[in-house]
């Protein structure tokens, strides 16, 4: 029992040290380098400060490998992970707000024009297909999943427009599905992610940094994973069709609005701030 704990706690708290270092040294670097963005109140502050999830993954993984915990599969857990924070963070830096959501940039992508919000959409669908692909058995599985993980993956962007916003989507979906799936989790691939997002909500909650698609974007594709790997079918199909209601009502309405209109939704908002 002690070490079942042990294989838990010891995950989170090398998530949570490894971003503390990388938060810390980050966020000094992108004020250096200009690397910021006016928030919602106007104030200018670092964005892209999501680039510290997958780099504090890696450093867990990296002491994995030294401990002898490390297995191949988890290669492909990391490739999701630092993939769609890469076209998060090109999102974030070249990026306008001429063309919102998935109508306007697919529009745009039909007219011959792609815009970065087209390049995230696309390289997110394949980055999902290939997960999919890894994870999934027979053609049904696959189609599910890949959407599955990219519907989230977009969710949590679509959820990033307020501090702590989409922290708090994040483990609150998590521990949805963490308890639909028994907390049958592979808790050392999870964990060091949960430690990390932890340690960097304070900063978000506090409007001193901004994770951007580089990390809203990882946030979405974790639990996408944690869906697709960790639940039964009809779990999933359930979740799908909850992701696709979500998204067609955000393409006609405003979630911030809709949240401000919500007494409930408004007051769990606000909380932390």
């Amino acid at each position: 029992m002690t070490t079942f704990y042990l294989m838990q706690v010891i995950p989170l708290l090398l998530g949570a040290l490894a971003e503390g270092a990388v938060l810390f040294l980050l966020l000094n670097m992108l004020r250096e380098t200009g690397a910021t963005a006016k928030n919602f109140q106007g104030v200018d502050i670092p964005v892209s400060a999501g680039l510290s999830f997958p780099m504090a993954l890696i450093i867990v993984v990296v002491i994995y490998e030294l401990w002898g915990w490390y297995e191949d599969a988890y290669l492909l857990f990391i490739f999701g992970v630092v993939a769609i924070s890469f076209l998060g963070f090109i999102d974030d830096r070249l990026g306008g707000r001429d063309t919102l959501g998935f109508k306007g940039h697919f529009s745009a992508l039909f007219k011959g024009r792609l815009t970065t919000g087209g390049l995230k959409a696309l390289g997110g669908g394949f980055i999902s297909l290939f997960l999919a692909l890894a994870l999934s058995n027979g053609w049904y599985d696959i189609i599910i999943n890949t959407l599955i993980i990219a519907l989230f993956t977009n969710l949590l962007n679509l959820l990033d427009l307020r501090p702590g916003r989409a922290v708090k989507g994040f483990l609150f979906l998590g521990l949805i599905i963490a308890a639909l799936a028994r907390w049958q989790l592979n808790f050392l691939l999870i964990l060091p992610v949960v430690g990390a997002v932890i340690v960097y909500f304070p900063v978000d909650l506090k409007a001193r940094a901004m994770m951007g698609d580089a990390g809203s974007n990882v946030l979405g594709l974790v639990l996408g994973y944690l869906c697709v790997t960790s639940l039964d079918f009809p779990y999933r199909l359930g979740i799908l069709v909850f992701l696709l209601a979500v998204h067609l009502y955000t393409e006609k309405y405003s979630l911030t609005e809709t949240i401000e209109h919500s007494k409930v939704l408004k007051w769990l908002d606000d909380l932390g701030r």
